[in-house]
């Protein structure tokens, strides 16, 4: 009777719950930990010519991790490679030394 008096409720089912979006997933980066030989003549070789030299560029164009990219930055300073521009907390700032 119930069924009869209400024609809606035999027919279909609920409209289906909104689907969210899990978001963009980013590939995690697969940056090296520990420093080969290859890596550490390139750091040599190409850091003192780039323009602006941070922990971030390192990170970015040599795909090592962070604490190698300081050791690195640190290691050229003291040689002499590199000069810098800013030290403002954990952020160092770099350039070319323009003995080269």
């Amino acid at each position: 009777a119930a069924a009869a008096a209400n024609p809606s409720a035999g027919k279909g089912g609920a409209k289906s719950k909104k689907k969210w979006s899990k978001g963009k997933v980013k590939d995690k980066a697969q940056n090296a930990v520990v420093l080969d030989r290859p890596t550490y003549d390139r750091i040599l070789k190409e850091v003192p010519t780039f323009k602006l030299i941070s922990q971030s560029t390192l990170i970015d164009r040599l795909k090592i991790n962070g604490s190698l990219a300081r050791i690195a930055i640190r290691h050229l300073h003291r040689e002499g490679a590199i000069r810098q521009i800013v030290h403002h907390n954990g952020q160092l700032i770099y350039t070319r030394s323009g003995q080269n």
